[in-house]
C-alpha cells in the first residue's frame, strides 16, 4: 500500500521559513520512476499545484506564485520529497498536500497525472 505522509507544518510568522518533507513508502515501483507534486488548498479557494519534482529526470516545475520563494528537492535514498518555503505570507496559508504519479506537462502543475495522495499538513502563517 502506498503511503505518502507529509511532515513540517505548523504556524510561523509571516517572512519566516519552513520545510515540508514527504516521505513515501509502498511503492510498486521505484521511487526514482514517480513524479512528485506539492498542491496547496486555502480556505474557500480551489486546490492548486505549487511544485513538482520528476524524479525520472530531476526536472523540477513551480506555479508563478511561488518561484523565488519555494525549492523543490528529493532524497531518492530516503523515498523523501522536501519543499523548502521562504518568505511565507499569509496568502500561503494552506493545508499542503504532497502527491506521487506522473508529470503531465501543462501550463501549470496539474493533479491529472497524481495517483496516490497524502493527507494534508496545516501550514498557517501569522502576519
Amino acid at each position: 500500500e502506498v503511503q505518502l505522509v507529509e511532515s513540517g507544518g505548523g504556524l510561523v510568522q509571516a517572512g519566516g521559513s519552513l520545510r515540508l518533507s514527504c516521505a513515501a513508502s509502498g511503492f510498486t515501483f521505484s521511487f526514482d520512476d514517480y513524479a512528485i507534486g506539492w498542491f496547496r488548498q486555502a480556505p474557500g479557494k480551489e486546490r492548486e499545484g505549487v511544485s513538482l519534482i520528476n524524479n525520472r529526470d530531476g526536472s523540477t516545475y513551480y506555479a508563478d506564485s511561488v518561484k523565488g520563494r519555494f525549492s523543490i528537492s528529493s532524497d531518492n535514498a530516503k523515498n523523501t520529497v522536501y519543499l523548502q518555503i521562504k518568505s511565507l505570507n499569509p496568502e500561503d496559508t494552506a493545508v499542503y498536500y504532497c502527491a506521487a504519479g506522473d508529470y503531465v506537462p501543462g501550463p501549470k502543475i496539474m493533479d491529472v497525472g497524481m495517483d496516490y495522495w497524502g493527507k494534508g499538513i496545516l501550514v498557517t502563517v501569522s502576519s
